[in-house]
């Protein structure tokens, strides 16, 4: 079927289920929006399944649950009480986006793209999401939203509340062998479904398709600059960026900032307990929300400045201490304000290990007041909670004794172990490892890698889409029609 075609297919089912597209402008500025799909957005629930909640693809979404509009940045400055450090440690908070986490912009980004250039036909094909966790609940709820069924594949091992809410909104669910670090395993369940279903199915792999870290490049790097301008006291600096390596998406942010702020220091992070980046390492942890043993086809290694290993023991500990009752009278009585302290579950187990990056970051520059690190906490522990029950059958009540020993010995004793600090041969190290998933095992050509490599426009070019795929998505509204309503 000619793009034409399939391209006409999509605009008649978007009429049908009265779909509009926003665009990465609206997304990073939502008082781009029209005034009538904002008052629209008062009568719907932040997790409704209603395609107007495409328009809440950003992080300035009022924090409420239902009939939010839209306000600044939401994000968390953490005190020295919590750090231990005297930088200033500033977190994007994802709890806010629909379905809870960022992921629904990483997977907005991959179809929309697809559906406005007629490379995908809503009526025959489905949208299939490999993913650790957040990813294909974004891409589930996304194609729900966008018209399009959709194929979820996860490892076993993750959360038993990422299950029950992607058969809740009819998505295809397959379960595959492992944990968080087992991506080769997803892959391999791909190739099997396309092999069975040919056509029939679309593969959006998060870790290969530039929509994934364009839509940070194009919302989160200014959602983050933003929030800088907005809160630096006279002489500040944005000194660091902190962020788990995962899909490599949410990185993308670093490239946007690094052209705002070229002295910014980057830091990819990983488990300690699979040290892929630090020590071509291997093996499972706990940290949902980041994969492992491989490199991201989209990761831009050369934006990095080090790597650093997230131990995923100090990671559970403090996620007892930031939610435990035990945990939180700690705190309080080390100096946190009972206002903060009711807002740490607002970090979920990847969004602790990023913190604990971040104070990592700035103890090993030896960072002051004036430096400001950022990081950013995809979800929340609303879909953690069976972890927590789960610690506490492993290792019992949380008590006071608990808490101060996670307080003082986990979370106040983070320090610079396991962290490289990359020469250009140590990115470069990194950057061919990419050579053994990507081009050995999914059909990347050499060619390409290193032109990722050696040629300097590589990059640029594949962030520079995003004008182009503003253009194709207002295009695309134009021909349905239904924005006529709103003007």
């Amino acid at each position: 079927m000619l793009r034409e075609e399939i391209l006409e297919n999509t605009v008649k089912r978007c009429r049908e289920k009265h779909i509009i597209i926003p665009t990465y402008k609206q997304m990073r500025n939502p008082e781009l929006i029209p005034q009538k799909i904002r008052e629209k957005l008062r009568q719907i629930g932040l997790w409704d399944l209603n395609s107007l909640n495409l328009f809440r693809i950003t992080w300035k979404n009022e924090p409420v649950k239902f009939g939010g509009s839209f306000s600044q940045v939401n994000f968390i400055e953490f005190p020295p009480e919590i750090t231990g450090v005297q930088a200033r440690i500033m977190m994007l908070v994802g709890k806010f986006f629909p379905t809870g986490a960022h992921k629904v912009g990483a997977s907005f980004g991959p179809l929309v793209e697809k559906l406005v250039t007629g490379r995908f036909d809503p009526t025959s094909q489905k949208a299939l999401w490999p993913s650790t966790g957040n990813y294909c609940r974004g891409g589930a709820y996304v194609s729900y939203l966008l018209g399009c069924d959709s194929v979820a594949i996860l490892p076993e091992e993750m959360s038993k509340e990422r299950f029950e809410w992607l058969h809740k909104v009819g998505a295809e669910v397959f379960a595959t062998h492992g944990c968080e670090s087992n991506v080769k395993e997803i892959y391999d369940k791909v190739k099997e479904l396309e092999a069975e279903r040919g056509d029939s199915v679309v593969a959006l792999n998060q870790f290969s398709e530039i929509g994934n870290p364009l839509w940070h490049y194009a919302v989160t790097g200014p959602a983050i600059e933003e929030v800088f301008k907005l809160n630096k006291k006279k002489n500040d600096r944005l000194s660091a960026i902190f962020l788990t390596q995962g899909s490599t998406g949410t990185l993308g942010a670093t490239d946007y900032l690094r052209e705002r702020f070229p002295l910014v220091k980057v830091c990819a992070g990983e488990a300690l307990q699979c040290p892929t980046l630090l020590y071509n390492g291997y093996g499972g942890h706990r940290i949902e929300g980041i994969g492992d043993k491989h490199v991201p086809w989209v990761h831009n290694i050369r934006n990095m400045d080090m790597v650093a290993g997230i131990d995923d023991e100090v990671t559970m500990g403090i996620m007892r201490l930031f939610n435990e009752p035990e945990g939180k009278k700690h705190l309080l009585s080390k100096g946190v304000s009972p206002q903060l302290i009711e807002k740490l579950e607002l970090l979920g187990i990847s969004g602790i290990a990023n913190l604990a990056g971040a104070i990592k970051m700035a103890k090993y520059y030896e960072m002051t007041k004036q430096d400001i690190v950022f990081t950013i906490a995809t979800d929340s522990m609303e879909m953690y909670q069976s972890r927590l029950r789960e610690q506490t059958q492993q290792h019992g009540e949380y008590t006071e004794k608990s808490a101060l020993i996670d307080y003082a010995a986990k979370l106040m004793k983070i320090g610079t172990d396991h962290i490289m600090e990359l020469s250009y041969y140590d990115k470069k190290r990194i950057h061919n490892l990419k050579y053994f998933t990507w081009v050995e095992q999914q059909g990347k050509t050499v060619e390409e890698l290193n032109a990722q490599w050696y040629d300097e426009n590589y990059w640029k070019s594949q962030f520079s889409k995003v004008d182009e795929w503003d253009e194709k998505i207002m295009e695309f509204n134009e021909r349905t029609g239904l924005l006529a309503e709103y003007k």
